[in-house]
């Protein structure tokens, strides 16, 4: 998207007749200004949409050491982002320009307004939506720093979790010159106390877990002691097609996530065969757009908020949070789909988030940019890392147990990778062997036909092998496959734990009125359209079991 094409989309302006329709609206209420007054401030969890009808609004960031003004908002314009439907935190501050009105709606009218008056509705969705991206780009946005040593697994992981939440952040790395020790100082913070994340002048958290940063970003929101209809546990892409789908069909929905919205398909920085983006999608945009859509209409979306253990009560299902905390539900989707086994060999532990990495984004691509990396695995999330990381870094060496890329990989992708002059294709291949000091600088690699073994000098080694499936929190009576994957479906009737008269739906667990879809259930294709699908699916079985009691 072209730099002025997105500062349209960011920052339009409404016209006369959409304008027109605040004054009649009764969700809106007009509020005057006077210069320098500031309309909202920078940490504000109930910040208001202003829609600018006379004078200017200045939208500031003061995240940084010196404050400015990122755009000045004139009549027709409105303010606000994502953060503001999630109820997040404000990221920055509005101030007046001159005297000026403006139409306020409050959060609870704003979702209001967004299911009532599409016209305008898909205008400031698409400006939300646009924003997350215009301030995350270098620049633009100083957001909250993060400060820690580069070969830190710490401050590795307090990064890739703001990054994969969309939350604008800038690195300074203890390692690159004085600033960020500097900065540490004035904090009043020790190294032994990094990483520590700050905004502005004032010292955020130190050595936070993601549960402490979803907290202070208003990512988890505190659950309300009640049953919902539908609670569903993952927000990939199976999840948050549910939440869609549920919220919008009136049932009341939960969506409980470990990291944050997308799963494995969110750390994707290309998707080209999902069915209506001819150019192609990255998984955090995809990501970013359902979740967007799953607010709009009234799901409940809580990010570090793994479960824990689950159990029943009266028929209704029970999920245990850390901290005590519990959500009741007469419905469960489980859509916690798997994750990328660990590369068990020798000297790779030591290293995990040092040089081994499970995911290929912008993050882990900058640890190792201009240098030589390897990418394990034969299927499309190795290929498509590898053809990101072929841009950013001087050679990749992908390594597949095999010796035909076109096995387990999407045709269109095994060709690019073929012809790629940046990308070179290790055949039989597997690795033996990763070590280093601090970090990770060479690996080892065995040819499983002839025993040769060859050393490559490498700072990364990223590993897409296999999946295990996120079911550890399950009880016994949700039946599992050998690999532990969901079983679902009719074949079902006669398990032990099965109580209803009819067989189970398509994809009804062992239980009735427990669902599970996406890449945790048994037998399902591992691709995003069907993982979306079968969420979607999920919601109709919903609908079909809450008949019945």
């Amino acid at each position: 998207m072209l730099e002025q094409d997105l500062d349209a989309i960011a920052f339009p302006v409404l016209d006369e007749v959409r304008m027109a329709a605040f004054d009649r609206c009764p969700l809106t209420r007009l509020r005057r200004y006077r210069d320098g007054e500031r309309l909202f401030e920078a940490g504000d969890r109930e910040c208001k949409l202003d829609v600018v009808r006379s004078g200017e609004v200045e939208i500031r960031d003061e995240s940084g050491e010196t404050p400015k003004v990122i755009v000045v908002l004139r009549p027709g314009q409105f303010t606000g982002d994502v953060a503001q439907l999630a109820g997040s935190p404000a990221l920055v501050a509005g101030v007046a320009r001159g005297e000026t009105e403006v139409y306020e709606v409050s959060p609870e009218a704003l979702r209001d307004l967004l299911n009532l008056h599409l016209d305008v509705a898909d205008i400031i969705l698409q400006a939300f939506i646009a924003r997350w991206r215009y301030l995350r780009e270098p620049g633009r946005f100083t957001g909250l720093r993060v400060i820690g040593r580069r070969d830190s697994p710490e401050t590795f992981r307090v990064r890739t979790f703001l990054a994969k939440n969309g939350v604008p952040f800038t690195w300074l790395d203890l390692d690159a010159g004085p600033q960020a020790g500097q900065l540490l100082r004035e904090f009043g913070a020790s190294e032994a106390e990094t990483p520590v994340v700050a905004w502005g002048r004032k010292r955020v958290v130190s050595k936070p877990s993601d549960r402490d940063l979803a907290e202070a970003l208003g990512l988890r929101h505190p659950l309300e002691p009640r049953e919902y209809d539908l609670a569903v546990v993952g927000a990939g892409p199976a999840g948050l097609a549910a939440a869609v789908y549920g919220a919008s069909e009136g049932l009341s929905t939960v969506v409980l996530e470990t990291t944050a919205p997308g799963g494995q398909a969110g750390r994707s920085m290309r998707i080209e065969n999902y069915l209506g983006f001819p150019i192609g999608i990255t998984g955090a945009e995809l990501a970013e757009r359902a979740f967007v859509q799953a607010i709009k209409f009234g799901a409940i979306l809580s990010v570090a908020a793994p479960a824990l253990r689950l159990n029943f009560d009266d028929g209704h299902a029970v999920i245990h949070l850390d901290g005590g905390e519990s959500v009741s539900a007469r419905c469960l989707l489980i859509a916690t789909g798997a994750e990328y086994r660990r590369l068990g060999v020798e000297g790779c532990e030591r290293f995990e988030g040092r040089g081994v990495y499970y995911a290929a984004t912008p993050i882990e691509a900058q640890m190792c940019w201009g240098s030589d990396v390897v990418v394990i695995g034969g299927g499309n999330s190795a290929g498509q890392a590898a053809v990101f990381l072929a841009t950013q870094v001087r050679k990749v060496y992908l390594v597949i147990r095999g010796d035909d890329l076109s096995k387990d990989m999407s045709a269109y992708l095994a060709r690019r990778i073929e012809e790629n002059p940046m990308i070179d294709v290790l055949r039989n291949t597997e690795v033996r062997r990763v070590s280093g000091d601090d970090h990770l600088g060479e690996v080892e690699l065995v040819s499983n036909k002839t025993g040769e073994v060859r050393t490559l000098r490498t700072p990364a080694l990223f590993s897409f092998i296999g999946a295990v499936p996120r079911t550890d929190w399950l009880p016994a009576e949700i039946e599992r496959d050998e690999r532990g994957f969901v079983r679902t479906g009719p074949a079902l009737a006669h398990s032990p734990g099965w109580t209803a008269k009819r067989p189970p739906f398509l994809l009804e667990a062992s239980r009735p009125g427990v669902f599970a879809a996406g890449d945790v259930r048994s037998g399902s294709v591992k691709r995003v359209a069907s993982a979306v699908g079968e969420g979607a699916m999920a919601v109709q079985f919903v609908h079909e079991f809450m008949k019945e009691i």
